[in-house]
This record gives C-alpha cells, structure tokens and sequence, in this order.
C-alpha cells in the first residue's frame, strides 16, 4: 500500500485539481481503490481537501499536501529508492550469473 499511497502523494502533488476518476487512471487503479486510498492519506493528515470557491461545479475539489504529508512523501520516497535499488542489485547479480550459465555451455 505505501507504494500506491505513494503514488497517490505525487500525483497530487504533480495535480492538485485532479478529480478522484483522473487519480484513479493516473495510478492505473479502479475509482473505489483511489477513494479508498485518498481517505487513508486524509485521516493520517498528510492530504487536505477543499472545495473550488469558483467553479460551477460544487463537488470539484483541491488536494493539498499537508507539511506533514510532504515529509511522509520524502520518506516514502527514500524507502521505495532504497527498495528499488536492492531489487535492481539482485537483478544484476541474477542476469550476470545467467550469462555465465550460458557462456559455459558448449
């Protein structure tokens, strides 16, 4: 889930007027799944949510990184690179053990 909430974090960050639906398709996750993930972040505080005084439609609203949501996503952010990057070293150490296979066969 960190890695979605992730996701979500810079996505709003990237698009703070995005409707629910377009943060679904930018994650690439169903509508239910965004608004479920969407109220996680509201409730630890790390996003906000406010109505557009301006526009037609009432029910637009604004997501904001809160202070504390902005250190979450730096943090989550370092997590999922030191992640990435030890996948990333198994991975080269498995394609250089592969090829050595292959190169000893006749």
């Amino acid at each position: 889930m960190n890695e979605t909430h992730l996701k979500l974090l810079r996505a709003i960050e990237a698009n703070p007027s995005a409707s629910q639906r377009e943060l679904s398709q930018i994650l690439g996750v169903s509508l239910g799944k965004a608004n479920y993930c969407l109220k996680a972040l509201m409730e630890k505080g790390w996003v906000k949510a406010g109505n557009f005084k301006a526009s037609p439609n009432k029910g637009a609203y604004l997501y904001l990184l809160t202070p504390t949501g902005l250190e979450a996503k730096a943090a989550l952010t370092v997590n999922f690179l030191r992640r990435k990057k030890a996948e990333y070293d198994l991975l080269r150490t498995e394609i250089a053990a592969l090829e050595r296979e292959v190169e000893t066969r006749p």
